[in-house]
């Protein structure tokens, strides 16, 4: 099946006018010592899981966002026990981003997006 690539630019439209309530909720999140591996949910449906953050609307996009971690995950059954380790081991990669998890009517899936504005970095003289 074929991917329809506005429902990526919508995607990314709306986490840029959510990365600083997304960079806020991550901030509490860590300085709270409530996760060391908060995710967020984005969705477009009813979801009963994680604490809501951004509920969709006219004024904030197609998406609602919810905050989780994955020690919820984990509880849930959504990331099995002997997945774990190897989770931690690529979050811990992606320091400077939001681990986001995307469900949509085209699945579910893991994003990691960048919690700067900037979508690069500077290599010396390249850029």
């Amino acid at each position: 099946m074929e991917v329809p690539f506005e429902k990526y630019l919508q995607l990314e439209d709306d986490l840029r006018r959510y990365r600083k309530a997304l960079n806020q909720a991550l901030d509490v999140m860590l300085d709270q010592e409530i996760s060391n591996y908060p995710i967020f949910l984005l969705h477009q449906q009813e979801l009963a899981m994680g604490v809501n953050v951004i509920e969709a609307g006219e004024q904030t996009g197609l998406w609602s966002v919810n905050a989780s971690s994955l020690e919820e995950f984990a509880l849930k059954g959504l990331i099995e026990p002997e997945k774990i380790a190897d989770f931690q081991k690529v979050y811990k990669e992606h320091t400077d981003s939001f681990c986001l998890f995307v469900l949509s009517e085209l699945g579910a899936q893991f994003i990691f997006y960048p919690r700067a504005d900037h979508l690069y970095t500077e290599y010396g003289t390249l850029n």
